[in-house]
């Protein structure tokens, strides 16, 4: 029995960083990527280089945080006072317990109408199928003539063109330049695009492949690649389109419609071109791997060469052997033939002979004289037998007669029997008056008892 002033023992209680930890993973598996607006305040930007604010509205404020990989892509240092907007995860500093926002990206609060307008157009694309797989061209897998359409004072032609030299210096370029940035900029490119396609029908100019590019910035400076007419300009193109669009975080509609998206100018350029130390290093391969099939070749061809020699001979010699030869084939031939017939009669006298063993006439001449011998023995044995079963006949004949009734009668003894043919042998079983019969050694008497004497 339990002892009722026994405490309960208490329930088991987590530690203040155990909290904070399991607080921090509810709220960031809860939240996906969000995105805030707000006033910026108690900016600090420390030696480490990550960047620690507050952002606000009228009611309430909220801790951030933009790590240094993050915000070396901002083309802007932000202010106490600007009004900003925020991509980032919801989490918690487990540290001081405080709830915070990891920032991935910041930009101006005024570029929220662009990136509606780019929601816009992406879901107005998906809908008419230009970003389907089954639209995208295959990549050349051999490029000769690239065409680049870009700034041509800005570094992504220079990057190419470095890799290029890098890489396979025997694939030329050709710079279709067009402003990547501002009002112009979307009517230049597509214009480009156009144009390269139209050389290439009217062979102009023979190119493989396009990349359409240009370097990172803000949504304001990458919007001429999410503008419609660039994107069906890329969807028109016979040619193959690689977009290389800012830095890997962006992501433009002009990558989404395009046949293959790099992450750079420069892996665009690498993504296109062939690395020539891995093709001389292959080639390289290709010449040890023939020198040593042709030298293979080239001793095989020396060794049925001395075969051929030896083997070639004069006519005359091939057939005064041949003459020989046949000579030879016919005395085996005779000799052969000579062997067979001996061997053949050989044969046959082994078979008469096994033959004349297994003849059935010796066999029938010796069945007929056992079946005499036999026939002589069973009338023998007949004859005997019928001798001794006459005398036995006699015999029993003797013995019968001596045992007959009829013998008895012969002495003068009668067989009376009663009306119904029983034999009578005592007096008691008739009565006086019955009829009976008596039988003699001659004939019948019919008799009536007149009297019965036991």
């Amino acid at each position: 029995m339990s002892n009722p002033f026994t405490t309960a023992s208490p329930p088991p209680a987590l530690s203040v960083s155990q909290l904070n930890r399991q607080a921090r993973t509810l709220l960031e598996s809860h939240f996906d990527f969000v995105w805030v607006e707000g006033e910026v305040s108690n900016f600090a930007a420390p030696s480490s280089g990550h960047w620690y604010f507050s952002l606000k509205d009228g009611k309430a404020q909220v801790r951030c945080a933009m790590f240094r990989s993050r915000n070396q892509r901002v083309r802007f240092t932000p202010e106490s006072g600007d009004a900003i907007r925020l991509r980032c995860r919801v989490s918690l500093y487990e540290g001081r317990g405080e709830f915070q926002l990891i920032v991935e990206h910041l930009e101006h609060a005024g570029a929220g109408a662009l990136q509606a307008a780019f929601e816009k157009l992406k879901a107005k694309l998906l809908a008419e199928g230009l970003f389907d797989p089954e639209h995208k061209k295959p990549l050349p897998t051999s490029v000769s003539q690239l065409g680049v359409i870009t700034s041509p004072s800005g570094a992504v032609i220079h990057d190419i063109l470095t890799v290029l030299r890098r890489r396979c210096p025997a694939i030329g370029v050709s710079l279709l330049p067009v402003a990547v940035q501002g009002d112009d900029a979307a009517a230049q490119i597509a214009s480009a695009i156009e144009r390269a396609n139209r050389w290439q029908r009217q062979g102009k100019i023979q190119l493989d492949a396009l990349i359409v590019g240009r370097g990172g910035g803000s949504l304001e400076d990458l919007w001429a690649f999410n503008e419609e007419i660039v994107a069906r300009a890329i969807a028109a193109s016979d040619l193959p389109v690689v977009s290389a669009v800012g830095h890997e975080v962006d992501f433009s509609i002009a990558d989404m419609v395009a046949d293959h998206r790099a992450a750079t100018p420069s892996a665009a350029a690498e993504l296109l071109s062939p690395d020539q130390r891995e093709w001389q290093q292959r080639l390289q391969a290709i010449e040890t791997n023939l020198v040593r099939l042709i030298r293979r070749k080239l001793a095989d061809a020396a060794i049925e060469l001395g075969h051929l020699r030896r083997r070639l001979k004069h006519p005359g010699a091939q057939l005064r052997e041949q003459a020989q030869r046949l000579d030879d084939l016919e005395q085996r031939l005779v000799l052969a033939q000579k062997n067979l017939l001996r061997r053949r009669r050989s044969e046959l006298t082994l078979l008469e002979s096994r033959l004349h063993a297994r003849s059935p006439l010796p066999r029938l001449q010796q069945l007929q004289r056992d079946t005499s011998q036999l026939q002589q023995r069973l009338e023998a044995a007949i004859q005997q037998r019928l001798q001794q079963a006459g005398s036995h006949l006699a015999h029993l004949a003797q013995m019968l007669d001596s045992l007959s009734p009829l013998g008895t009668l012969q002495r003068g003894y009668a067989i009376v029997t009663d009306n119904q043919g029983k034999v009578l042998t005592d007096a008691s079983k008739v009565s006086v008056g019955d009829e009976v019969e008596a039988r003699l050694a001659s004939g019948r008497l019919g008799l009536t008892v007149k009297e019965v004497v036991d």
